[in-house]
C-alpha cells in the first residue's frame, strides 16, 4: 500500500445501490429496524470497497453510505443543531445566473456537544475490511458550519460571539481527529464549500451586506481549520477538498480561486488541496502559482455533474497548462466532487459512468506521472 499524496484521487461519495436506498425507505416507514438498516449499509460498503479495490484506486472510502448527505454526518452527530431555510447562496443549474433554491443551513440553537463520533466509527468498519487501497475518512470542514448563515449560524444565548462558537467547533474536531487516530486513520479529507464559495462575487456581496468582511472571513476560516487539526498525530495526512456546491448536477458558486489563493494555499496546515476545475466557473490555473512546495494540488478536471466522458488528450493538455504555474510533480488528477454528495436517487451519473470516469482518472495518472 502506497502513501498519499496520490496521482489519482477521488472525493469519496458514491452512488447508493438500490438495496441501500430501499432499506433507508423501509427504515423511515417503520418496516425495518436499526439493525436491519445497519446490515444493509454494511453490505453496501463491502460492495463499494470491492469496487474501488477492483479499479485499483490508491485511496478507498466507505462511499459515505451511512450518511444522508456529505454534511449530514456532522449535523446528525452533534447535539444542538437546527436548520434555517436560508443561506448566502442558492443552487443553480446550467443556464441560471441568479440564485436558485437555497438549501437549509445548520445553526447552533444551543451549545454543541458530540453525541457520538462523526465519522470515526464509520472509519473503523471501513478499516476492518482491510481494503487494498488506503482507507480515507471524509468529514465536513468546520467553516461549512458557519459561512452560509454567518452571524445567524448560532443563537446569541448559545454563544457569546463567533470566537466562542469557533472554539467549540475546534474542541469537537480535535476530539474527532483523536478518535480517528486511535482507529488507525492515516488520511483525513475535510470537505470544504465555504472557502471556494467565498470566491463568488455575489456571495462576497452577501457576506458584506450581513456585516462581515469576506477577506477577514477567509483568514478566520484558515485559522479555524488549522486549530481544528493542530493536534493530529505525526503521520496523519490531511486533505482539503474545495467545492462550489454539487447537488444532483446543480451548483452554488462561480469564480476562480484568486480572492483566497495566497492566504489559503500558503496558510492552511494541510498536505493536499483537491481543487474543483471541471468547468470555467472555477477560473484559470493562475492561482496555482501560490502553491507551496510542501503541498500537492489535485486538479478536479473530471466532472461528476454529467455522465459525458471527458477526452483524455484534452485533459492532459489542461494538466500541461496547470504545470505552467506549479511543478508537475506537485499536481495530481481526480473528479471535482463526489459521485453522490447529496445521497439518495436522481444522481446525474450512474454506476457505469462512475466506473468509466474513475478508469479515465487512473489512465491519465499513469500516462502523465507513470503511477496512480
Amino acid at each position: 500500500m502506497t502513501a498519499p499524496p496520490f496521482r489519482a484521487e477521488h472525493v469519496g461519495s458514491f452512488l447508493r445501490p438500490d438495496s441501500l436506498l430501499d432499506a433507508v425507505r423501509a427504515r423511515r416507514a417503520g418496516r425495518l429496524d436499526a439493525a436491519g438498516l445497519r446490515a444493509a449499509q454494511d453490505e453496501a460498503i463491502r460492495g463499494i470497497v470491492a469496487f474501488q479495490d477492483g479499479l485499483g484506486l490508491p485511496a478507498v472510502t466507505d462511499g459515505e453510505f451511512r450518511r444522508r448527505s456529505w454534511s449530514a454526518g456532522a449535523i446528525d452527530a452533534l447535539d444542538g443543531f437546527a436548520l434555517r431555510e436560508e443561506g448566502v447562496l442558492g443552487f443553480r443549474s446550467g443556464a441560471e445566473t441568479g440564485g436558485g433554491a437555497v438549501a437549509a443551513s445548520p445553526y447552533a440553537a444551543r451549545r454543541l456537544e458530540r453525541k457520538r463520533p462523526i465519522v470515526a466509527d464509520d472509519f473503523r468498519f471501513l478499516a476492518s475490511l482491510s481494503p487494498r487501497g488506503l482507507p480515507k475518512a471524509t468529514i465536513p470542514s468546520p467553516p461549512v458550519l458557519h459561512f452560509f448563515l454567518g452571524p445567524r449560524a448560532f443563537e446569541a444565548d448559545a454563544y457569546a460571539d463567533r470566537n466562542d462558537y469557533f472554539a467549540d467547533l475546534v474542541r469537537i474536531y480535535r476530539d474527532e481527529i483523536a478518535d480517528l487516530a486511535e482507529a488507525g486513520c492515516a488520511y483525513v479529507q475535510l470537505d470544504e464549500t465555504a472557502l471556494p464559495c467565498n470566491c463568488d462575487a455575489a456571495a462576497r456581496e452577501g457576506v458584506a451586506a450581513r456585516g462581515e468582511d469576506p477577506d477577514e472571513l477567509t483568514s478566520a476560516y484558515v485559522d479555524l481549520i488549522n486549530a481544528a487539526i493542530a493536534e493530529r498525530p505525526e503521520g496523519m495526512l490531511v486533505g482539503l477538498h474545495m467545492c462550489r456546491g454539487n447537488f444532483k448536477g446543480a451548483w452554488m458558486a462561480e469564480g476562480g480561486y484568486e480572492p483566497i489563493a495566497e492566504r489559503v494555499f500558503h496558510g492552511l496546515d494541510v498536505d493536499i488541496l483537491q481543487l474543483e476545475y471541471d468547468t470555467p466557473r472555477a477560473g484559470d490555473f493562475a492561482p496555482l502559482r501560490f502553491l507551496p512546495a510542501d503541498k500537492t494540488a489535485v486538479l478536479g478536471l473530471i466532472s461528476t455533474k454529467t455522465p459525458v466522458l471527458e477526452d483524455a488528450d484534452s485533459i492532459k493538455r489542461r494538466i500541461d497548462e496547470a504545470a505552467r504555474f506549479a511543478p508537475l510533480e506537485r499536481l495530481a488528477i481526480g473528479p471535482q466532487c463526489g459521485f453522490s454528495s447529496a445521497g439518495g436517487g436522481g444522481q446525474p451519473i450512474d454506476s457505469d459512468a462512475t466506473r468509466r470516469k474513475l478508469e479515465l482518472v487512473l489512465r491519465i495518472a499513469g500516462e502523465v506521472w507513470g503511477t496512480a
